[in-house]
C-alpha cells in the first residue's frame, strides 16, 4: 500500500513478507500524520490472524518519523502484545534511530540491527 505525492513521488509505502510464524513489515518514506492510518489499516488483519508469533517492523527505508509516527509505533507494539505477538523493530534508519534516542523511546522497543537477527530471535525467549 502506498501514499503518492505527484510532485515528490511515493511519500510512504508498506509491504509485508511472511517468514514462518513471523511477519516482517517493510516501511519506506515518511511515517507521519498522513501515513499512520495507512500503516494501521495494513496491520489490522495481522492482529486478528492466528499463528503469528512475531511482528518485525523493518525501518531501513524510513526517511522521516514525526511524533504521530512514534505514537503509532507504540500503539502497534501494544496491540501486537495484546494479540500475543512479540514486537520488534529492525534496521533503524539513522533518522529514526536519532528520533528514538532524542525522545528517550529507544529502550521502549526491542530493537535489532538486522531483520535476519530479529527473525532468529523469534524462536528464542
Amino acid at each position: 500500500m502506498m501514499l503518492f505525492d505527484p510532485a515528490r513521488g511515493p511519500a510512504f509505502a508498506v509491504s509485508c513478507t511472511e517468514h514462518g510464524d513471523a511477519v516482517v513489515v517493510h516501511l519506506s518514506g515518511e511515517l507521519d500524520l498522513r501515513s499512520t492510518p495507512v500503516l494501521r489499516d495494513h496491520l489490522r488483519p495481522l492482529w486478528e490472524r492466528p499463528g503469528t508469533r512475531a511482528l518485525i517492523i523493518d525501518m531501513s527505508g524510513l526517511d522521516f518519523c514525526d511524533s504521530t509516527g512514534l505514537g503509532e509505533l507504540l500503539s502497534t507494539m501494544k496491540r501486537s502484545q495484546r494479540a500475543g505477538m512479540r514486537f520488534m523493530l529492525s534496521e533503524l534508519s539513522d533518522v529514526v534511530a536519532r528520533v528514538l534516542s532524542i525522545t528517550g523511546l529507544r529502550n521502549a522497543f526491542e530493537i535489532h540491527a538486522g531483520t535476519a537477527e530479529a527473525l532468529r530471535r523469534v524462536s528464542s525467549p
